[in-house]
């Protein structure tokens, strides 16, 4: 068994972009309210004609030309989404197909807000087992489409994006580039953060998302750090579900990352659900904020009260 590495990382946003000011004229709302709450100025809106395989598709794409490879040369895509609409061809079948994958195992994995780290963790077990030797592992979210827009309290929130990640097979004398992942959840409480309903529709308990994401998270974060044989202190980043400012900002305080650089992008993005963790990590390593090899920690928390984390080295 044989450990696996992030060779190369690509993201896309659509092109439409939503305030505070744009939300101020559908919603009673403000600019002042919303980034007070939850620290979000700007977010990226797909259009009714750009379905969440679109989005995955062009992300894939752009980490498949970083890191020098044609779709041939992957064997699994897995995709992390909770928005597609149809039930089959899956999204990564669909995104095999947009990027001309010739005959890749594809599977979607649904953990909301946690899938690209669920989804990471399921591609370096397929590579550790055999089973593959290249994949490209996507987290795309339309969250605008199953938006509440007259609740003030989450349509403020959503945005559109996706990230994604090609994974390699290291070689014989190469240590893994991705540590062990840390992973569980809180079933009794998987309702605080919902898509459902016909049409389906995004809601959650705010404040018991927030108790937990800031008081229980940070010791199950540091202990994604353990499993990699490193402190927090050791950490050049630290990528975080960017739900909210507010719960970002606590909760890498509260793992002890002192020196490590605090993925921001909620900011301008918004929640983008599964491509949050993706699209900020794609963002540092394009700024070249983090070193290549340097270790990251992703930390993916949220709906159904999952989460997964684990330790990488940067591309």
């Amino acid at each position: 068994m044989s450990g696996s590495r992030i060779t190369a990382v690509g993201h896309y946003q659509p092109a439409g972009v939503l305030t505070n000011a744009d939300l101020a004229g559908m919603v009673d709302t403000s600019d002042a309210w919303i980034t007070s709450r939850v620290g979000i100025k700007t977010r990226h809106i797909a259009g009714p004609d750009e379905p969440v395989d679109e989005l995955a598709g062009h992300a894939g794409a752009k980490a498949l030309a970083a890191a020098g490879l044609g779709p041939a040369d992957i064997d699994l895509v897995v995709v992390a989404t909770s928005t597609a609409i149809d039930r089959s061809p899956n999204t990564a079948a669909r995104v095999a197909a947009r990027l001309g994958i010739p005959s890749p195992a594809a599977l979607d994995v649904n953990v909301v807000c946690a899938g690209f780290t669920h989804a990471l963790a399921t591609a370096d077990h397929a590579v550790r087992a055999g089973a593959s030797a290249r994949a490209l592992v996507i987290g795309a979210d339309k969250m605008t489409q199953v938006a509440d827009w007259t609740d003030r309290t989450t349509c403020v929130l959503v945005g559109d994006g996706a990230g994604a990640a090609v994974i390699e097979a290291c070689g014989p004398d190469e240590e893994p580039g991705i540590g062990p992942v840390l992973w569980g959840s809180v079933p009794e409480m998987g309702n605080a953060v919902r898509i459902e309903g016909e049409p389906p529709r995004f809601a959650q308990e705010g404040q018991s998302v927030y108790r937990w994401a800031t008081t229980k998270l940070p010791p199950l974060a540091r202990q994604a750090c353990e499993r990699a044989g490193l402190t927090p202190e050791d950490l050049a980043a630290v990528v975080l579900h960017q739900a909210n400012l507010r719960i970002i900002e606590p909760l890498a305080e509260k793992i002890g990352a002192v020196n490590a650089v605090v993925a921001r992008d909620v900011v301008d993005s918004g929640n983008t659900s599964a491509a949050s963790v993706p699209l900020a990590l794609s963002k540092l390593v394009e700024r070249g904020e983090i070193a290549s090899g340097a270790p990251i920690l992703l930390f993916g928390f949220g709906g159904n009260l999952s989460y997964a984390g684990q330790v990488v080295r940067c591309p």
